[in-house]
């Protein structure tokens, strides 16, 4: 990493090599500046002492409230960071409840593939402006470490294939040549970034097993890692006591150049776990047990911190697994304290001895470690759960949201009544006379049938499961004993297997089962996102016109955490999220309409019923094939790759120079809009005027409605954009390829085909209706029918908007589309952030009210009146709505804190930090 030496700015403050803010006068906890000694002699360097501040307060502080006050004493230089934030952290018992504000600098920022484009993008972009604006534009480099992984996403064309990997690798830099190149660039292009190239593993997986450093050693200076994340799934890194949690792409941007985090001080949940999983309860299971109860309890916004003699028995894989779903039970971050299971865990994965030691006497000298020899100090939390691990039992979750657990013996019956609710989370309002409709059709011409509940997707893909060797060879030794029995998975289930780093297939061949998961068509087709992020790949012809024409609702399962409607296959209404050994045991039952206890999944090679238990292993098989198949050394071998790279990666030929050179011909990347026309003076607050509702929505709209994902439809204006340009079907990609263009992502924008949207008087699709003529056009036409005739637009939405990944296209969409608020029932976290970054306004109704409680239409049009001054406006005041058919109702306006106040007075974060960087002294 190179050094930047010493920056100065206006405000008497400089920025040391390790980009912490100092004053002038030095820290203002300088005094608890302490040497850390080596356990055999000499330093490990320097550090802040939270010990030598001698208040009691601190030892009761939970682990996680404990990170957020280092950084806060860290970079405590009276003007970024103030004592008075240092004291509301101490007090966090007090404080926390009342929604305070405090700023937060994380140690680095990680970056991923397809947010990382857009991410690079934006940095170029701002060069150019402060290029046109007359200033350095070199001053534009990430002051904190970026870490930032291609974890292209494979789309899964190529299976049961034994060199699949190397044929979707090949198909991925020939589709996403330019995008690569582009990356690459930008890694020559920035100091103080690193790429990992493609083909090593997920970015969660990647963070966990090589990037999380625990302790940063930076100059000799030592203080915990933190990192935010341009992907809600960041929060893995929580599970290796790493404080982590996703973030706008927006906002991750600001971070990296210098900014504070400004965020509400979270209260902290904590969840005292207990006991140890009974046999055949797999981690999957208790991530669905854990997600469902919280939930349940409610922790949006709010840190989880788990502890309890119970984390004893769970293995770090086993916590990354319950981390990874934190958005799925909506909390910023599910904490794991460092402990004894932790620096295992290091050593595993190939940290050195050195660094292993480093990290704990660090941790034990601040007291942020966890020893459970040692009697235990009480902590306090905002609130308390508990959970006997012996009471976990199988379970899967859906069909089309991740907290909708359904316990294993109760699946067939929970599939029968799903056939039977409305249409619904839980329903398909399948006719009870239809319901055992069996459709009969040719598969490359030979007779089969296929009815509700079979199964045609079967992925074990990454996300969650793939960091766990217990449920990966799990999977392997049913598909072991399977084979064995004379098992076989139906040829037209479209099976597939993406690990979340090449180390699992190193550990699968070392135990001698991967040929059995091959056998069964769960051939290695990658490293990155597939299935679950809509990447399975078209399905067989004759199974698709089957499902088609017969209306059949098929299934996928699938073992990563994310199954909302639409999102895995537009042919799959029923998607169910299992651990991987349940994707095989489906994948050999071919339905999910099974009793696993009574009913056989197959017949053995001498015709004898095989049932579930037939097949299933028991915990201590498992065990002894993790404990002499995974091994240091895979860890180690599997990423001195990064630095060397791959022969694809390291033959990009990419240009030299610090900006960019736009190819205006480019469908990938292009230079987008947001920085026309900047001037140096901010537009200040902009009120809404007679405008129009784009949308009008129910509940549970998630950013996988909202932001383009998945495959470009052949008939949506993203199509049209590309055959226009000569870009023929077969070229399309998805939009996660092409987010470098913005003008393909505002078309991709609301276009999922199961969005449903109030307009449409019950077709679901991603059309809407121009409300002064009544005429329906896809969402992208209208809304660029309402800019040409100068109107305003806004979207009404009820409770949990923007729930799902964090996707800063979810909000950078909609405000090319032009619009200006969004009135809501509430948010999910970090879609209000981003839209609060982008310049639109958050707006939530009252409670006990929304659009159908106020008789809302959609027809209305809609004013905003807000002042002409930021400094009139008040975080989370209310602000009156008024339509021009006589209504008016009271909203909050949700501006959390004076720094986004400040965000929107500039137009968005990133002009924000362009005139902040001009008008800084050097």
């Amino acid at each position: 990493m190179k050094c930047f030496g010493l920056l100065y700015s206006k405000h008497g403050l400089r920025m040391d090599m390790n980009q912490n803010y100092i004053h002038a006068n030095g820290n203002a906890f300088e005094s608890i500046l302490k040497t850390l000694e080596k356990p055999g002699g000499g330093e490990f360097g320097k550090y802040y002492s939270l010990p030598t501040l001698d208040d009691p307060r601190i030892d009761k502080l939970p682990y996680s409230i404990k990170i957020l006050l280092e950084s806060a004493i860290r970079n405590c230089d009276e003007f970024q960071v103030t004592s008075k934030d240092v004291e509301k952290i101490i007090d966090w018992e007090n404080t926390s409840p009342k929604q305070v504000e405090i700023p937060f600098k994380p140690a680095r920022v990680l970056l991923q593939d397809f947010t990382g484009v857009p991410a690079v993008v934006d940095l170029a972009c701002m060069r150019d402006a402060m290029n046109r604006l007359g200033s350095d534009s070199n001053k534009i480099n990430p002051l904190v470490p970026v870490d930032l992984v291609i974890d292209h996403s494979v789309q899964v064309d190529v299976a049961r294939s034994e060199n699949a990997v190397q044929q979707n690798m090949e198909l991925e830099f020939q589709r996403n040549q330019e995008r690569f190149g582009f990356l690459k660039w930008g890694s020559n292009a920035f100091d103080n970034m690193l790429v990992v190239p493609p083909g090593s593993g997920i970015v969660h997986q990647v963070n966990l097993e090589y990037l999380g450093r625990v302790v940063f050693n930076m100059g000799g200076m030592l203080y915990p890692d933190s990192v935010v994340g341009t992907d809600s799934h960041t929060t893995m890194i929580d599970g290796l006591g790493v404080a982590g949690w996703g973030v706008g792409g927006i906002e991750a941007e600001a971070t990296m150049l210098g900014q504070p985090m400004s965020m509400v001080l979270p209260e902290v949940v904590g969840f005292k776990l207990s006991g140890k999983l009974k046999n055949g309860v797999t981690a999957t299971d208790l991530v669905l047990t854990v997600t469902q109860t919280l939930r349940k309890h409610g922790v949006v916004g709010k840190f989880v911190e788990f502890y309890g003699e119970g984390m004893g028995e769970l293995s770090l894989a086993d916590r990354a697994t319950i981390a990874n779903m934190s958005p799925e039970y909506g909390a910023t971050m599910g904490f794991f304290p460092v402990d004894h299971v932790t620096l295992q865990y290091l050593k595993l994965t190939g940290r050195s001895d050195d660094t292993v030691s480093m990290i704990e006497t660090y941790l034990r000298a601040n007291k942020m470690f966890v020893d459970y020899t040692e009697p235990q100090i009480e902590r306090v939390y905002s609130s308390y759960l508990q959970l006997n691990l012996e009471e976990v039992e199988p379970c899967v979750s859906g069909p089309k949201r991740p907290h909708d657990r359904v316990l294993l013996k109760e699946m067939k019956a929970d599939w029968h009544s799903c056939l039977d609710n409305k249409v619904g989370f839980k329903g398909f309002a399948v006719p009870k006379e239809s319901q055992s409709k069996v459709a009969e059709f040719s598969f490359h011409g030979t007779p089969t049938q296929i009815k509700h509940g079979d199964v045609v997707i079967a992925a074990i893909t990454s996300c969650t499961n793939t960091s766990n060797p217990s449920v990966m060879l799990g999977a392997a030794l049913v598909a072991k004993k399977a084979c064995e029995l004379g098992l076989e998975v139906k040829p037209w289930i479209k099976t597939s297997l993406a690990p979340g780093s090449g180390v699992v297939k190193k550990y699968l061949d070392k135990s001698g089962l991967q040929k059995y998961l091959n056998q069964l068509g769960f051939n290695i087709v990658g490293y990155g996102c597939t299935t679950c992020i809509g990447n399975s790949g078209d399905l067989d012809e004759d199974v698709a016109a089957a499902i088609a024409e017969n209306d059949i609702v098929a299934a996928a399962v699938l073992s990563g955490n994310r199954n909302f409607e639409g999102r895995v296959h537009p042919l799959t209404r029923a998607n169910y999220l299992a651990s991987p050994p349940l994707v095989v045991a489906y994948a050999l039952a071919g339905t999910v309409n099974i009793d696993f206890e009574t009913e056989p999944i197959g017949l053995s090679k001498d015709g004898k019923n095989i049932f579930f238990r037939d097949i299933w292993p028991t915990n201590e098989e498992i065990a002894d094939v993790v404990q002499s198949s995974v091994l240091p050394d895979m860890f180690r071998g599997t990423y001195e790759a990064i630095t060397k790279g791959n022969p694809m990666w390291n033959e990009l030929s990419v240009p030299s120079g610090t900006l960019y050179s736009w190819d205006p011909k480019s469908t990938y990347i292009h230079e987008p809009p947001y920085f026309k026309d900047m001037t140096m003076e901010p537009p200040g607050p902009h009120g809404v005027k007679d405008a129009f509702c784009l949308l009008n929505f129910g509940d549970s709209i998630t950013t996988d409605h909202i932001s383009p994902a998945g495959s470009i439809h052949k008939d949506s204006p993203a199509a049209k954009y590309l055959v226009d340009r000569g870009v023929d079907r077969r070229e399309f990609n998805s939009y996660g390829s092409r987010r470098g263009n913005d003008e393909i992502m505002a078309r991709g924008t609301f276009a999922n085909i199961r969005i449903v949207n109030k307009h449409l008087k019950g077709e679901v699709g991603p059309k809407t209706v121009h409300v002064p003529t009544g005429e329906k056009h896809s969402v992208f036409d209208a809304a660029m029918r309402y800019k040409s005739e100068g109107h305003d637009t806004i979207i009404l939405a009820g409770a949990e908007y923007g729930s799902g990944s964090s996707r800063d296209w979810a909000a950078k969409g909609p405000m090319l589309l032009g619009v200006k608020a969004v009135i809501a029932k509430s948010f999910e976290r970090i879609h209000r952030s981003n839209l609060v970054g982008m310049g639109i306004i958050p707006l939530c109704f009252k409670a006990g009210e929304d659009a159908e409680t106020l008789s809302l239409t959609g027809e209305e049009r809609y004013s905003i009146d807000l002042p002409s001054s930021v400094s009139e406006i008040r975080p989370g005041q209310d602000v009156t709505v008024v339509t021009d058919n006589g209504k008016s109702f009271r909203c909050t306006i949700r501006f959390d804190t004076e720094v986004e106040l400040a965000y929107f007075d500039h137009g968005g974060i990133l002009p924000y930090v362009i005139r902040n960087l001009i008008n800084a002294k050097q």
